[in-house]
């Protein structure tokens, strides 16, 4: 079976999980924080691990709890995580998602494109919100994050999904082409979203 045909098969059972790097502004100058996040492929949700900008292995242990947690853990449904030879990704690391049922599969070094949806979403968190901004703090990066998680989910299409909302708000009338178009906007416009008031 290529690689191709694996994904394919296994797309509802399979999750990605990568690191990206954002420069923050703090007191003690600029300072690089580590984003760890997963992403189920079915689906495409996003769950934001943790950032810090010292990603030891008893940073990364504690991430693989939290995400093998049995009743709420973020791979729960997976069977196959895929993810890249970073250091970060310790043994330890791989021991707690293994004791969770999850198998793990280890892409050869320099081929991003075996895990293309992990790929994908961080270049889309980067251009539509984190290079138009600069983060000032912690707090601000988290703030930033999770903002753009729920837009990524509830408001922003998906052209590999038939164009459509992952996780549309409840109570929201789909299909309305009634009444007046209004926009919304998260952190302060950087995020922009359109839809109709309900006639």
């Amino acid at each position: 079976m290529n690689w191709k045909e694996f994904i394919r098969t296994h797309l509802d059972v399979v999750a990605g999980t990568d690191f990206f790097t954002v420069e923050v502004v703090t007191l003690k100058g600029l300072i690089t924080y580590y984003v760890l996040f997963f992403i189920h492929l079915g689906s495409r949700k996003v769950w934001v691990a943790g950032m810090t900008p010292h990603p030891d292995e008893e940073w990364m242990q504690q991430m693989a709890r939290n995400a093998t947690l049995e009743q709420w853990g973020f791979l729960g449904n997976c069977r196959y995580l895929l993810h890249d030879r970073d250091s970060k990704f310790c043994s330890s690391f791989d021991e707690i998602i293994k004791m969770g049922n999850v198998k793990q599969i280890r892409l050869p070094a320099r081929s991003p494109n075996l895990n293309a949806y992990a790929e994908r979403w961080v270049k889309s968190v980067k251009e539509e919100c984190l290079s138009k901004s600069t983060v000032f703090g912690e707090a601000s990066l988290k703030r930033a994050l999770e903002q753009y998680v729920i837009h990524y989910h509830a408001v922003r299409n998906h052209q590999a999904k038939g164009n459509v909302l992952l996780f549309p708000s409840k109570g929201k009338p789909e299909g309305n082409k009634q009444g007046m178009v209004q926009c919304q906007e998260r952190l302060r416009g950087l995020l922009k979203y359109y839809s109709r008031k309900a006639a």
